[in-house]
């Protein structure tokens, strides 16, 4: 596409890190659109804290995949912190839930208007996303995708790359800085079209192709949020709280105190910096995981505790263990107690 006589047409892209978002960003840096990645941290994203806290896939290098992406496209990222703004989008969706606590849609346009918000202060011409015709059951269907559009603000400078040819003509093709005939016209679920792509692209080791990077569409992280609210009885939040859903197994024994116990040794050292804040207990007559303890506690629920911690030790199937429980007052105990068994705790606690 020849610019030779006209400004330095320049775009932004929301990039998530997955492969829909490079190859969008891709096509129109083909037609030598000037464009810079957007990344919008809302707290909830799968990716950095768990894949940094947990020890699993040692074999492969942990990264941030927005910032991969940007990377091999050779773009500039902006990564924008909107964990407060986004609140108001959690709590109180126009359009409401997925199957989880997803706020899909107004999610959507919640990025879009701030790209859009991004692109009038620093002069870009218009705005970039992967989005694909049916490829999500809320947020990318025919009939919601005009909804994101208007509720932005973005209106007719939002382009979808890869499926443009199914949707009405947007200024960038309407002036000629995008040649529409270069465009795609991919729909539906499946992400065949997007792995030849990536392929004919020569791009390897991307994020995997279906998969998600919100926390908020899984049911056991929603499960887990929820039950937070209802504990405290507001639905008030802070980033460690969102940090601390993602990691280790939730149990919670009784309506006032919960457990969070860490599953491996990445999780361990996570948790022993909240040691100071929190109670916790951990077992000493063998090798197990720590604990920390949420919430209101009596004696018997210590106990409990202890009872359950004793299940994921190294002397689950011994008739006693030995466990030591500190408490965030400075006081310390010890307490030999039964391993509950494993059936006990999951069919009656376990979040």
């Amino acid at each position: 596409m020849d610019n030779t006589n006209h400004k330095q047409i320049r775009a932004i892209s929301l990039i998530s890190g997955g492969l829909d978002s490079l190859l969008s960003t891709k096509l129109l840096l083909d037609q030598g659109i000037h464009v810079e990645g957007i990344n919008f941290f809302t707290g909830f994203c799968v990716q950095g804290h768990t894949h940094a806290i947990r020890k699993q896939k040692n074999d492969k290098q942990k990264r941030n995949d927005a910032l991969w992406v940007a990377q091999q496209l050779g773009i500039k990222l902006h990564i924008v912190d909107v964990i407060k703004p986004y609140r108001d989008v959690l709590l109180n969706p126009k359009h409401g839930y997925g199957k989880n606590m997803n706020p899909c849609l107004d999610c959507k346009a919640f990025m879009v208007k701030k790209a859009h918000e991004w692109i009038q202060k620093n002069n870009f011409d218009f705005i970039i996303t992967g989005e694909v015709i049916g490829q999500r059951p809320m947020s990318q269907r025919k009939d919601t995708m005009p909804i994101v559009q208007q509720d932005s603000g973005a209106k007719d400078l939002l382009l979808r790359p890869l499926c443009a040819q199914h949707l009405p003509l947007t200024k960038p093709e309407r002036e000629g800085w995008v040649d529409r005939e270069k465009l795609l016209n991919f729909s539906g679920r499946t992400r065949k079209p997007q792995i030849a792509l990536a392929k004919q692209y020569g791009f390897k080791d991307y994020a995997t192709p279906a998969g998600g990077c919100c926390f908020l569409t899984d049911k056991q992280y929603s499960n887990r949020l929820v039950d937070m609210w209802h504990s405290r009885g507001n639905r008030e939040y802070q980033l460690d709280d969102l940090i601390m859903l993602k990691v280790g197994r939730h149990i919670r024994p009784n309506p006032h105190f919960k457990m969070i116990i860490a599953r491996e040794e990445g999780e361990v050292k996570f948790l022993q910096g909240y040691r100071n804040q929190y109670a916790n207990l951990y077992p000493i007559s063998c090798n197990g995981p720590l604990s920390l303890l949420d919430g209101e506690f009596k004696q018997k629920d210590l106990t409990i505790a202890a009872r359950i911690l004793a299940r994921y030790s190294q002397d689950r199937d011994k008739n006693i263990v030995d466990v030591e429980v500190n408490m965030n007052s400075g006081i310390t105990q010890r307490l030999s107690v039964k391993p509950f068994s494993n059936n006990e705790i999951e069919k009656t606690w376990i979040l």
